[in-house]
């Protein structure tokens, strides 16, 4: 998705969305506001602030978890961002796709964090330390990504249960590992 209709080493303004439309995956014009875009653009907010999660951890399995789902949501935006027309080229297409295999490592990770963690009791009130405020704010994100994507299925775009799925879970993970973090000072790496 984008506006990349220019050679390796030319301008990243190539002035094709000027006019508020933008491309999907295979070339189809849509406005900005269309609801593929936006479920797109919230995907890319999570993947975002799942940088700021990185830049401010300090545990090196933490980082590759995260490192992952931004992988991961790359496939995800692929999926989301080609028409319907396009969809079965897509899914047909040597593209990363989120599959069982990916929702399976988030499954075993939130288990893992669950097992591990204090019995939850109350609300959390976020902002114990800079690398749990970065967690609660991709968890937030996770949750409108994850609104935006309903919001194109209840559009009428076929969308595979597997990526509320993913994006749900995603949720939830950022969540246990923001409940982590707050016990644990976790400074910024130098």
């Amino acid at each position: 998705m984008g506006d990349s209709n220019k050679k390796p080493g030319g301008s990243i303004a190539t002035r094709t969305g000027d006019a508020g439309e933008t491309s999907l995956l295979y070339g189809q014009r849509v406005l900005k506001c269309h609801p593929q875009v936006e479920a797109c653009g919230a995907v890319d907010e999570l993947s975002a602030a799942l940088a700021m999660v990185k830049a401010t951890c300090s545990s090196r399995e933490n980082l590759n978890r995260v490192e992952a789902i931004q992988t991961d949501l790359i496939a995800l935006m692929g999926e989301i961002s080609t028409s319907a027309a396009e969809q079965e080229r897509y899914l047909g297409s040597k593209f990363s796709k989120i599959e069982e295999a990916n929702l399976a490592v988030i499954d075993q990770a939130v288990e893992g964090l669950e097992q591990a963690a204090a019995p939850f009791t109350g609300w959390a009130l976020p902002g114990s330390n800079l690398h749990e405020a970065a967690l609660e704010v991709a968890r937030a994100t996770a949750r409108r990504a994850e609104r935006r994507l309903v919001g194109l299925r209840e559009s009428g775009f076929s969308i595979r249960p597997i990526l509320l799925q993913y994006i749900n879970r995603v949720s939830d993970l950022l969540w246990l590992l923001a409940r982590a973090a707050e016990t644990k000072n976790q400074p910024s790496p130098e």
